[in-house]
């Protein structure tokens, strides 16, 4: 059933709550993109059977980043699924211009594989999806390197980045080049923080840097 707001319930067996959260944006035409990435846009053709020319980049609304992003490895179809799918933590920062590795130290994270990152982003999103706003919350170079040293596999971030805007690529190398899953652009806003069941599915782009992804949130 759906609840609005992305959220839906389901009974699944072993999940006490049954909600389903989908912070996934939806691509739209118009919806704000990363400067110079190619814009959204669709093209109806056919009359009696519709068909559609969707014109999108590979780092279109929620997707996720894979090392060859920065020439650093393994392209989208290339990743394992079982990093996409599972066992997840959310942490919900608000107030938190950066996210740095002094912000992240007093949360136990320890055997935390997937981590989603939860700031101030996630409330502008339900104010405009199509306004691209550089003071964006990101990660800096300690963050990423707290997360690589503590075994984080995936990291997803509710920004058009991982990294602040005026950053030179340090987080994306670090992570990705550790072979680190990226998501960012979530829409976490409904989320509670705590844990979840996460699956990430990214288009199957064969050789791509980066694919726009369906991302879900399972309550345990």
């Amino acid at each position: 059933m759906v609840t609005g707001d992305g959220l839906y319930t389901l009974a699944l067996p072993g999940y006490t709550d049954g909600m389903i959260y989908d912070v996934t944006l939806p691509i739209t035409p118009g919806m704000a993109v990363w400067p110079g990435d190619p814009l959204v846009s669709c093209e109806s053709l056919g009359e009696q059977v519709r068909v559609s020319r969707w014109t999108l980049g590979s780092h279109s609304g929620t997707h996720v980043d894979a090392p060859r992003h920065f020439s650093l490895g393994a392209s989208v179809d290339q990743l394992n699924p079982a990093t996409l799918l599972g066992a997840c933590r959310v942490l919900h920062l608000p107030g938190v211009p950066l996210v740095t590795a002094e912000v992240l130290k007093p949360h136990a994270l320890a055997g935390i594989e997937r981590l989603l990152l939860r700031t101030d982003n996630s409330r502008r999103w339900a104010q405009a999806t199509s306004t691209f706003f550089p003071d964006f919350v990101g990660l800096d170079a300690g963050a990423a390197q707290l997360l690589r040293a503590q075994g984080v596999k995936l990291v997803g971030c509710d920004g058009f980045s991982i990294e602040p805007y005026d950053s030179t690529g340090d987080v994306h190398q670090i992570l990705l080049g550790a072979g680190v899953v990226v998501v960012e652009m979530l829409n976490l806003a409904a989320v509670p923080p705590g844990d979840y069941q996460l699956i990430c599915a990214p288009l199957l782009l064969a050789g791509a840097d980066g694919a726009p992804a369906r991302v879900l949130l399972i309550g345990q």
